[in-house]
């Protein structure tokens, strides 16, 4: 096993370069300090054109349509390249419900049962994330919202869950910090609506960026759900009643000029690239930590284990992987050492990695919380066709969401939930506009819109597709998931990478209290399309991985991306894994990034956070280093 160079003495050593460990290394570099990167997947093309081209050509437009499949040799006639034969597989949404021969996670297949306590078990995770330079972040929507304030005193507000140890006024310090770095465009006026649910921000706040505008579908639901009021709980007829209001959502894409990008064309390919790069992603930052000089980045080079002794980390091991001529995998075992270590490759791969180290003994895991309570906003998606034209495919894929739900009393009792209502008709529940399409051709219903079965052609078919491509949209409802112990990664005996490497293996489901969440979703997104006369389409499958039956009602969930809860922080040592700054309780040089240190997902997506929590983290990284 060789070392890097020995002429170059590092500060400190990044195990992945996404959101919180571009933002780690951008500040440390800032501060003069060495810092190397150690990234699982190839460099950033400064050329994005191969990435568009795949996306174009692809049949399945998933988040990971666009990006490098880091495939060495793989049967064309598989359906998916089997794990096994690449150097850093990741999980994708093809991969979902299938078996260990094709996903990368190893999971249940088909759907969960529930237990003796009402809770569904053995269901599947379906969040998907990237392993190359700047991973998730790449395909995010660029939704950059704040947390509310009860969102980090649950146990304290509601008795459920537990709080978080940071308190909201210092967040706002750090979010402002993160929405400068991101260059987040928003309306603090425009938000203080929001106040009514615990959104608040400092006196005299303003956004880097005015707002993107809201989009004609956002007008639309806006009009129709003026007034409306819902019950925090269904079977309570006395129940307080919540409002209902439609709020621009602030993201993380130019409205003007900003940082050297371009202003948003309104391509509605948010996810899974943006093609002009108008929305921020991690190599933004990381090119600026490049650019000081002091920051080095270890392409194809995947983190196996964090050697330590005592309460301090001696050394990380690192395989680097290349192709031979022959296509095989090349794999060369490399150590390096440092004063600090931090861990930033992703919740999974965070949770695996601590489980991997010291022979497998695992490390930082006295609380044994390592791998545990993952989660995610579990998605309920839901779909009609309005009465009149919405002209949905303008703009990004979202402008604007329902906040006004995500806090109440019912949170005591039951999940919250933002909705967020989309800009591009049917593309995510129906694979539009090519399903309806392709059914007004070949006589077929797929899409539930052809029930006479027509086939048309021409002007017919050109002035039918109008008619109904226009009506189009979907709100999708992300829900607060309650922290699970018994939802957890741990690492499969069998199952390996093409490396050699153990694969996550995920045990999943969902409690009543989520569950909950879903019949409430699915109300409220009823009552919005009655209001507006709409025709709701929504089905749910059953049998299948991603469906449940829950109170006689079948349900069908996806994954947000927002994968969560593997390493969470906390003050007590003994049920949490790192503090505050997100520094190991157990090892006192290495610190552990990221949404996995969530104690609850809270009701905000998570990006925005986790960069504020990196830039906390790097205060106390550098107060560490003696700066």
């Amino acid at each position: 096993m060789s070392s890097v160079p020995s002429d170059v003495q590092y500060d400190a050593v990044i195990v992945g370069a996404g959101v919180s460990g571009s933002t780690i290394a951008m500040q440390l570099g800032l501060a003069g300090k060495k810092v190397l990167i150690l990234e699982a997947g190839p460099p950033v093309p400064d050329n994005r054109e191969a990435y568009m081209e795949n996306f174009y050509l692809a049949l399945a437009k998933t988040p990971e349509s666009p990006y490098p499949k880091i495939a060495a040799r793989v049967n064309a006639e598989a359906p998916l390249p089997n794990p096994d034969t690449l150097p850093v597989p990741r999980p994708t949404v093809l991969m979902i419900g299938q078996d260990e021969t094709q996903s990368y996670l190893v999971q249940p297949t088909g759907a969960g049962k529930p237990d003796i306590d009402g809770n569904m078990r053995g269901l599947q995770f379906a969040s998907t994330y990237e392993k190359i330079g700047g991973g998730t972040a790449w395909h995010w929507l660029g939704t950059s919202l704040r947390l509310l304030e009860h969102d980090v005193t649950m146990k304290s507000t509601y008795d459920v869950f537990a709080d978080w140890p940071i308190s909201y006024r210092e967040l706002q310090t750090y979010w402002a910090m993160a929405e400068k770095e991101i260059g987040v465009a928003a309306s603090v006026a425009e938000q203080k609506p929001l106040e009514v649910v615990g959104l608040v921000y400092p006196e005299g706040y303003q956004y880097p960026m005015q707002a993107i505008p809201m989009s004609l579908v956002d007008d639309s639901v806006s009009k129709a759900v003026t007034g409306l009021t819902v019950p925090g709980e269904l079977d309570d007829p006395e129940a307080k009643q919540y409002a209902v209001f439609v709020s621009p959502t602030p993201q993380g894409r130019n409205s003007e000029p900003y940082d050297d990008r371009r202003v948003c064309a309104g391509n509605t390919n948010c996810i899974p690239i943006c093609p002009i790069q108008a929305k921020w992603d991690p190599t933004v930052t990381l090119g600026k930590a490049l650019n000081t000089g002091n920051v080095t980045v270890s392409y194809q080079s995947v983190a196996v284990n964090v050697a330590v002794e005592g309460k301090e980390a001696q050394r990380i091991d690192y395989i680097h992987w290349s192709y031979g001529a022959d296509g095989s995998i090349v794999k060369e075992h490399k150590w390096v050492s440092a004063k600090v270590y931090i861990l930033a490759a992703h919740a999974i791969e965070n949770a695996k990695l601590l489980l991997l180290s010291n022979d497998r003994e695992g490390i930082a895991n006295t609380s044994n919380q390592v791998g545990c309570n993952l989660m995610d906003h579990v998605l309920y998606l839901s779909w009609a066709l309005a009465p009149e034209p919405l002209y949905g495919y303008r703009g990004p894929l979202a402008t604007s969401g329902i906040e006004s739900l995500r806090d109440g009393e019912f949170r005591g009792n039951r999940a919250a939930f933002r909705m967020e209502i989309g800009n591009e008709g049917w593309n995510f529940p129906d694979t539009d506009p090519y399903t309806t399409t392709v059914d007004f051709i070949t006589g077929s219903n797929r899409s539930q819109l052809n029930p006479n079965n027509e086939r048309l052609g021409g002007f017919a078919l050109v002035q039918k597709l109008n008619n109904l491509l226009t009506r189009q949209f979907r709100i999708g409802c992300l829900m607060e998931q309650a922290p699970q112990s018994s939802n957890c990664v741990t690492l499969d005996e069998k199952a390996v990478d093409g490396l050699g490497i153990p694969r996550p293996k995920v045990d999943y489901g969902l409690d009543e209290y989520t569950m909950e969440g879903f019949r409430v979703a699915k109300s409220v997104c009823s009552t919005i399309y009655q209001r507006m006369g709409a025709t709701e389409y929504t089905t749910a499958s059953t049998g299948g991985a991603g469906d449940f039956t829950y109170k006689g009602e079948n349900y069908h969930y996806f994954g947000a991306g927002h994968v969560m809860g593997t390493h969470r922080m906390g003050t007590d040592p003994d049920h949490s894994v790192v503090d505050a700054t997100q520094r190991a309780h157990d090892v006192q040089n290495l610190w552990i990034t990221g949404s996995g240190s969530f104690p609850t997902v809270a009701t905000a997506n998570p990006t925005l956070t986790l960069m504020a929590l990196a830039f906390k983290s790097s205060e106390s990284i550098l107060s560490a280093l003696g700066s």
